[in-house]
């Protein structure tokens, strides 16, 4: 049983329940570099108000401080550093260095005021953390790092070390979650080296805050690390005259594109945010990012959040490109989803499409019980920008679904944990076409994508079982290697609600076949590919589209975390030539 730390200034009533565990529940799980998970924050139970003693009271949820780390290999739980704030609904992503930064969630779910911390009152938690996985330690970020986000919010790892917020997220509570949620619309990068965050702009609209001196409005308007007349002095160094802010804004046109970019643009509710295939330049180097948002429930560009709980069917593609701490950014509609979709679940396929599954056709949490299930699958293609739709899936999946690509190329989807009906309890009103809502689904299912089902798959017969960043290594096809023309690093998915802040593909230089024999190398960069575990894929294309392989397993290690070295690869490999040649037959 975990220790609960009941809130100050409430009565004590957190044994009024017997799931008063300190649950997993609405948690963030991650990979450590080490193939481990840790899963952080969480939901305690309590009432609120409440009688000592007796199960009475108002129910209230507690997001709590605890961090876990599940260990596969012995198949147990221990406990690592408690966090400074409790935090239900928080995000993580791992840096370069194998630290992991954790931002938003909330204390309290329903009723977040703190009468001895009124300034953090009525919103989520905008402090961050930073967790060494070497010391088993939470270090609380300087207030320079504090940033209003949404629960869940989608946070990418970039390639020059700076973590970027995509406008996505949760907004859970049906009338708003809190009261500054219009700064969620504003897409951000935060620097670990400065820690501290800078406003790029409005997501999706052709505004760029930092180059029009509003980098730090944000923050600036953040009462917790600024005030009204930073903000005042703040606007006033920029706006001098109606003539200059004429030549510093944009001109939008009222077209039908740019009302169509104006739905999509800001912050997007319940939507999955993918970072694409990560592809080297002409130099080899990795600086270009191009992020997906699919579907979920938008703002209308100039609404607050949570805006309108009817998803949408639009998608747009983020296109950031660094150059040191420079951050280049600007927004593109790409083809929309066949019908809108709300939490949809994407996976980066090892063909370089994106896949969503399960969701439904309105917003579950401001009306469960109420959404249509979506069980058509579709397929993005990067090339061409358009969405096909793919097979049916054989449950119906909304709230808590989930999808986690194969080592194979196949994906596994599962859950489906609908919130009570109304919040009242389970009716379920599946006869009607509405989604069942006669408790949760433990099932699971299979997807097998066309290129699974083919008999001319490459066929890679050994490959290194660790690597670090630069190594040139050789893999060994069964055939000849004269038609691959790609090889490809998936992160291994450790996700829920729809994120995983690390999930990424890389492709990887090839710098020659010969024979069976593929040479390849990595980034120079752990920024590109952090440590963990990853799936190495490569493919070739065909007239019915791109053939992958089913992948070897890859254990990307950074010599500069030795505490954190994966404990089940042996020393497998040897250098031949000055090329790293694997001495193990994966298959």
């Amino acid at each position: 049983m975990l220790n609960n730390t009941p809130l100050d200034g409430v009565i004590d009533t957190a044994d009024n329940t017997d799931k008063n565990d300190g649950a997993l529940f609405c948690s963030d799980v991650i990979g450590l570099a080490n193939g481990n998970v840790l899963a952080v924050g969480g939901t305690d139970y309590y009432s609120e108000p409440g009688i000592d003693g007796a199960p009475l009271g108002v129910v209230e949820l507690e997001g709590i401080k605890n961090s876990r780390i599940y260990d596969e290999e012995s198949n147990t739980w221990t406990q690592s550093g408690d966090m400074t704030y409790g935090r239900w609904y928080p995000s993580l992503v791992t840096m370069g260095n194998g630290n992991v930064f954790v931002a938003s969630g909330v204390t309290k779910l329903l009723k977040p005021v703190y009468p001895e911390d009124p300034i953090n009152s009525g919103r989520n938690v905008v402090q961050t953390e930073t967790y060494n996985p070497c010391a088993g330690e939470w270090q609380l970020n300087p207030s320079t790092a504090d940033r209003s986000l949404p629960l869940y919010p989608r946070m990418h790892l970039l390639p020059n070390g700076h973590v970027l917020y995509n406008a996505g997220g949760q907004a859970f509570n049906p009338f708003g979650q809190g009261y500054d949620q219009a700064l969620w619309n504003i897409v951000a990068s935060y620097n670990p080296e400065t820690q501290r965050w800078n406003d790029i702009g409005y997501a999706g609209l052709p505004l760029r805050l930092d180059e029009n001196g509003l980098g730090q409005l944000s923050s600036t308007l953040n009462i917790t690390n600024g005030s009204l007349e930073q903000a005042a002095e703040l606007l006033g160094g920029v706006v001098r005259s109606p003539s200059e802010l004429r030549e510093t804004s944009v001109t939008v046109t009222a077209s039908e594109e740019s009302l169509q970019m104006a739905i999509a643009g800001g912050m997007r509710g319940s939507t999955s945010s993918t970072m694409l295939p990560l592809k080297p330049n002409a130099n080899g180097e990795y600086t270009d990012v191009e992020l997906l948002t699919a579907g979920g429930v938008p703002s209308y560009g100039l609404l607050t959040n949570p805006g309108g709980y009817v998803p949408i069917a639009q998608s747009r593609i983020d296109t950031i490109s660094t150059n040191g701490d420079q951050i280049d950014y600007e927004s593109r509609l790409t083809g929309p989803l066949n019908q809108p979709r709300w939490y949809g679940t994407n996976v980066l396929m090892p063909d370089g499409s994106v896949m969503v599954f399960s969701g439904g056709d309105r917003d579950g949490v401001a009306a469960p019980g109420l959404e249509g299930p979506i069980r058509t699958a579709e397929r993005f293609d990067p090339e061409t920008g358009t969405w096909t739709e793919m097979a049916m899936a054989n449950q119906s999946r909304t709230y808590h679904n989930t999808a986690v690509l194969m080592d194979d190329g196949r994906v596994m989807i599962a859950g489906h944990s609908p919130i009570n009906t109304a919040y009242l309890k389970f009716v379920n009103l599946e006869d009607f076409g509405l989604a069942p809502y006669d408790g949760r689904d433990p099932s699971f299912e299979i997807y097998t994508p066309p290129y699974a089902m083919r008999n001319d798959r490459p066929e890679i017969k050994s490959a290194p079982r660790s690597l670090t960043v630069g190594d040139r290594f050789r893999i060994k096809l069964a055939d000849n290697a004269d038609n691959i023309d790609k090889a490809m690093l998936i992160r291994r998915t450790v996700m829920t609600h729809l994120i995983d802040g690390d999930q990424r593909a890389v492709e990887l230089v090839i710098e020659k076949t010969k024979g069976n024999k593929v040479t390849l190398r990595m980034p120079d960069n752990h920024n590109v590919v952090p440590a963990g575990e990853y799936m190495l894929f490569v493919s070739k294309d065909t007239p019915e589209g791109r053939v992958p392989s089913v992948s070897a397993p890859i254990s990307v290690v950074n010599h500069g975390l030795e505490c954190m070295a994966p404990t089940q690869v042996a020393d497998n490999t040897v250098t031949i030539d000055g090329v790293i040649e694997s001495t193990v037959d994966i298959l």
